[in-house]
């Protein structure tokens, strides 16, 4: 597997692993400001490629904050080992998986964010939203970076495949043949709710955490996986 960096936003960089057994990337997101913040930490394994990739941005004991969408290996299992590597960085989570799951198995306690809570990384500023059940877990929640209207998606709009960095095309048609596969989606009553407030922010780009970073009419993809994920 050969990890990539590519800077698809202005100070934003998506750093992409391709797995050919699981047909499908995995991504990290670097925002580089005053205060840099990593968003998806990789599973253990991915680690040196990951952090290889991230000091040719920012040096890793530069590093002040460390995220990810909800409690998952893709998203979390290197956690301790990227704490081990910056001694001063924190780990910023939603308070519900913070509470239940992150202040046991982190080396060190978070920052346990409230909806709304923003962070000013200085030069950037990152919004943590609570997303419970959507795209799945009681503890999902997502960031919203508002200097570049940019949404770190998480697991939204996960699709198959070996994709560019960028992309000027809806990605509704490839999560919804991944949905089929996976049904990965939680479909209760606040996922369209969910979606649609996520809609009402604009975003100018949407960073998937397993696709491209879609460039575009955000919003519309947003509402058209609304009503895909609550039809019927």
């Amino acid at each position: 597997m050969t990890t990539t960096i590519d800077e698809v936003r202005d100070g934003i960089h998506r750093i992409s692993t391709y797995d050919p057994m699981a047909n499908m990337v995995f991504n990290q997101v670097l925002i580089d400001a005053e205060q840099p913040l990593l968003f998806h930490l990789g599973p253990r394994a991915l680690f040196d490629d990951v952090a290889a990739a991230v000091a040719t941005v920012v040096p890793l004991d530069r590093l002040r904050w460390l995220g990810f969408g909800h409690v998952e290996a893709d998203e979390c299992g290197s956690m301790n080992q990227w704490l081990a590597a910056a001694p001063g960085a924190e780990v910023a989570f939603g308070f519900t998986g913070s509470l239940v799951s992150v202040m046991d198995l982190a080396d060190r306690p978070p920052r346990m964010l409230v909806d709304g809570e923003t962070i000013d990384l200085g030069g950037r500023v990152v919004r943590y939203l609570d997303t419970p059940h959507v795209p799945h877990g009681w503890d999902a929640g997502l960031l919203y970076e508002e200097t570049t209207r940019t949404l770190l998606c998480g697991d939204l709009f996960t699709r198959t495949g070996e994709v560019p960095p960028t992309s000027t095309e809806s990605p509704l048609a490839p999560a919804l043949e991944a949905e089929a596969m996976f049904g990965a989606t939680s479909r209760a009553p606040q996922t369209g709710p969910t979606l649609e407030r996520l809609a009402a922010l604009e975003p100018e780009a949407l960073v998937l955490m397993h696709g491209s970073t879609h460039i575009g009419d955000c919003a519309s993809w947003l509402r058209a996986l609304a009503a895909a994920m609550t039809e019927g």
